[in-house]
């Protein structure tokens, strides 16, 4: 499958920065020889204008926020965020701590989520899905309605089972087969 210049861009954008060869650990501690620091793109200013410019595409104009789980998301909802504002679209960005906070602002959310938005949850990289879903649940309780699931790259290609069994749309940027790899979810 040919990708659009968009997506093309930033596939070799993450090529070029941010996939690595040798031997690594999953989160899942499955052992891999290929790697993506998707981080690598997003905090640089020409990865994230380009990952922006997919993202905005894929997320429609019905969408209110834009957030996940602290540090996958953080880069890419807070960069998005502020590329569609000067575009003059109004996407409030958010970010869910990975333990609740009990002093100052309690809680898991950080940013400008509330409730009734509808939501895309992003993150940089995922491989199963899990860290995605799991901010899918929060955003639930904190009484938003998750509608898509927009991570930058795919690897592992089973996210979408998971979003699809909890009524979210799976949108990834990229997937590992758009880089030329293969999945390695499971």
């Amino acid at each position: 499958m040919t990708l659009d210049p968009d997506r093309a861009a930033l596939a070799e954008h993450l090529l070029t920065h941010a996939v690595l060869r040798g031997s690594f650990t999953l989160k899942s501690g499955r052992q891999t020889t290929w790697f993506v620091d998707g981080k690598q793109s997003a905090c640089r200013p020409d990865g994230i204008l380009l990952i922006a410019e997919v993202a905005l595409q894929v997320i429609g104009p019905d969408v209110d926020a834009i957030g996940g789980l602290t540090m996958g998301a953080d880069p890419v909802a807070f960069g998005v965020a502020a590329v569609a504002a000067t575009r003059g679209r109004e996407l409030r960005s958010f970010s869910i701590r990975t333990q609740a906070k009990d002093h100052g602002v309690e809680g898991r959310l950080a940013g400008a989520l509330r409730p009734g938005d509808r939501v895309a949850v992003t993150e940089d990289v995922s491989t199963r899905g899990t860290s995605i879903m799991e901010a899918v649940g929060v955003v639930r309780a904190l009484g938003a309605h998750p509608v898509m699931a927009v991570p930058v790259l795919d690897r592992g290609g089973t996210g979408g089972e998971l979003a699809a069994a909890d009524g979210v749309e799976w949108r990834p940027l990229l997937t590992a087969p758009d880089l030329g790899l293969e999945f390695e979810g499971l």
